[in-house]
């Protein structure tokens, strides 16, 4: 644990080098991620989340900092507001959390702590209600890949449609059952957290999916798409944006 506070100082420390060298005129930051918690691994890196007064427009970059990693997430109040805003409709709050769970540094903290407040007001609410055409999208792909799943496939095609199909069950799972949801490895983590006995049924079912054995896995989807009114499939419609169109005569020939 001390190793851990150690390695927490010198990345909180980097970090507000890293803000008055790179980010000059910015009001403050909030230091986040997984050293800062105390949980960082070999290849972790700082989440930074910049504050200025007013920007042009927000921006993200990476750079290493004494030896870290540093993502930095560069706004102003109203370009981070769009941001969280947007974490909020995705049901994946990773701004939120970053602003919610980072440690204010700067010479403008109390700026921060507003915008800390109105995310942790949003995280603790949790997502919107599954509803509409994304939820319809949602468990239409989800059903479409269980299809695809059905059957004799080669071993490499069944581990391609499940990888395909891993992230929109994770969704499906975790926004079904009021919960935030997470992209990559915070998809398993968030599960685990929410039921463990659902997440091992879950790990279970996507690596015997990797050897090529897909039973397991069509036999969980169907169970939690029978959550949400069971295979969706006839009816679904999904209309293209009125733009989507190139006018005769708007490209050369």
């Amino acid at each position: 644990m001390n190793e851990q506070n150690n390695i927490a100082s010198h990345a909180l420390a980097a970090a507000e080098a890293a803000l008055a060298s790179r980010f000059a005129g910015a009001a403050c930051a909030f230091v986040a991620g997984s050293i800062m918690r105390g949980e960082g691994t070999i290849g972790s890196d700082i989440d930074l989340v910049v504050l200025f007064p007013r920007l042009e427009r927000a921006w993200r970059e990476s750079f290493v900092a004494d030896d870290f990693p540093i993502e930095a997430f560069v706004h102003d109040p109203e370009t981070l507001a769009y941001y969280l805003d947007k974490d909020i409709e995705s049901g994946r709050p990773i701004m939120l959390d970053m602003v919610t769970s980072g440690v204010v540094i700067g010479p403008q903290r109390p700026l921060a702590e507003p915008i800390r407040a109105a995310a942790a007001r949003a995280l603790a609410a949790g997502p919107r209600p599954l509803d509409g055409p994304a939820y319809d999208t949602m468990r239409y792909m989800a059903s479409d890949l269980i299809d695809d799943l059905r059957g004799r496939r080669p071993p490499a095609e069944v581990a391609a449609i499940a990888a395909q199909l891993h992230p929109r069950l994770i969704d499906l799972m975790l926004l079904g059952r009021g919960a935030w949801t997470g992209a990559g490895k915070w998809g398993p983590r968030l599960l685990r957290r929410l039921d463990g006995q659902l997440a091992d049924r879950f790990d279970a079912a996507f690596r015997t999916a990797a050897l090529g054995d897909g039973a397991a896995l069509v036999a969980l989807a169907e169970a939690e798409l029978g959550r949400h009114g069971g295979h969706c499939f006839d009816g679904y419609k999904q209309q293209a944006p009125l733009d989507a169109r190139i006018p005769s005569g708007a490209r050369d020939p």
